[in-house]
């Protein structure tokens, strides 16, 4: 039996005049199996890959073959970890795996209406998108690749996230977010080639690999901010049109994967605070939906039924450990009323919370109430 240590595989232990090819590359040792355990490893991982594309197999095939060659040339360490680490990632691309949709209007109304105040608007738009899916779907065709993008417009902390959460539980969808403020180019939409150094998929596949389904809903998040660059600002806008035409994104091509990806089943949501810096081009692929901010009268509701049972159950408080006197909430919202959103009133009530919650666990109260006398030593300062 032929021993291989690491002295023998050393570059000036052997030496290759030829160059190889893919007919030349041996797929084993002499004893049958692969020079090292790692590639071997592999190897099993592309076996056990059972929804990858037969051509894309083929081709991780060829790259752990060569691996093997280069081992027995002792040159191949060097290439190990690039390989690898694009075989671990082309096998974590869902290629086959994806969520059942769930399209049921009477809970999806339901969802809404417990996670968001009033925006009767916003409600109907994603009544109305839910129904053509369910149309759609009878006669077997895809709603999403025929209905147009919608744009969710609005000043920070009026609920365009949220309202793109909730979307994605109601069709029993996964969903992730990607943040476009934070594009400094266009290879982190689209990836680089695998053979820089340091070299990454896009964040568009990055999504997918972290929901595990190739039907999420991804949230391409202030779009508008991608960057303050004119001509990378202009790239940018051409990758997303990409991304939301149903006539390209089914072929969806990232550097780092270097094959084709059919986005057709996912779920694309854009949203934004203005719409000044986006393509005209890119305009005419998206539906607007704007976001209204909300009134004294609203925040007051939104704070006291939405927000402040979150931040009771966050801070550990029991509802009669902390309570707040009815007619005290429009003192407690009006210092910050000329926010759009509730933001600034969530972060007053955590303080408050937090602040009670120390009083309670050193022992000084048993229970707290807010009310015009202490109103200012609870507000944080």
């Amino acid at each position: 039996m032929t021993k291989y240590t690491t002295d023998t595989l050393k570059p000036d232990k052997i030496a290759s005049k030829h160059p190889i090819s893919d007919r030349d590359i041996p797929t084993t040792n002499p004893d049958g199996g692969f020079l090292f355990e790692e590639i071997a490893e592999l190897q099993a991982k592309v076996d056990a890959s059972k929804d990858l594309p037969d051509d894309l197999k083929v081709r991780l095939e060829k790259m752990v073959r060569r691996l093997n060659t280069m081992a027995k040339m002792g040159t191949y360490s060097a290439d190990f970890d690039i390989v690898s680490k694009y075989i671990n990632t082309v096998i974590s691309i869902p290629w086959t795996t994806r969520t059942e949709d769930k399209l049921d209007l009477k809970g999806t109304l339901e969802m809404l209406n417990a996670t968001h105040y009033g925006m009767p608007s916003v409600k109907d738009r994603v009544m109305e998108y839910l129904s053509t899916m369910i149309l759609m779907k009878r006669h077997g065709e895809n709603a999403i690749a025929k209905s147009p993008v919608l744009l969710l417009v609005g000043l920070q902390g009026v609920g365009k996230t949220t309202v793109a959460i909730s979307l994605a539980k109601a069709l029993n969808r996964k969903f992730v977010r990607v943040s476009m403020g934070a594009i400094g180019s266009t290879t982190e939409l689209r990836g680089q080639s695998k053979s820089m150094p340091e070299a990454e998929p896009g964040q568009i596949i990055k999504a997918l690999i972290k929901t595990g389904v190739r039907n999420p809903v991804i949230l391409l998040d202030e779009i508008e901010k991608a960057s303050g660059q004119a001509g990378l600002l202009s790239e940018v806008m051409a990758i997303l049109l990409e991304l939301l035409d149903p006539a390209q994104n089914i072929s969806f091509r990232d550097h780092y994967v270097d094959y084709p990806y059919d986005l057709s089943e996912v779920l694309l949501i854009c949203s934004a605070n203005n719409t000044g810096t986006l393509s005209a081009a890119l305009m005419d692929r998206l539906e607007i939906l704007k976001m209204p901010s909300y009134s004294n009268a609203e925040k007051v509701v939104i704070a006291r039924d939405y927000v402040f049972p979150k931040v009771l159950e966050n801070s550990g408080l029991e509802k009669d450990e902390l309570q707040v006197d009815p007619n005290l909430w429009p003192d407690i919202i009006r210092p910050f009323g000329f926010d759009s959103g509730i933001r600034s009133i969530t972060r007053t009530l955590e303080s408050v919370a937090r602040k009670a919650a120390r009083e309670i666990v050193e022992g000084s109260v048993e229970s707290i109430l807010i009310n015009k006398d202490n109103l200012k030593y609870y507000l944080p300062k």
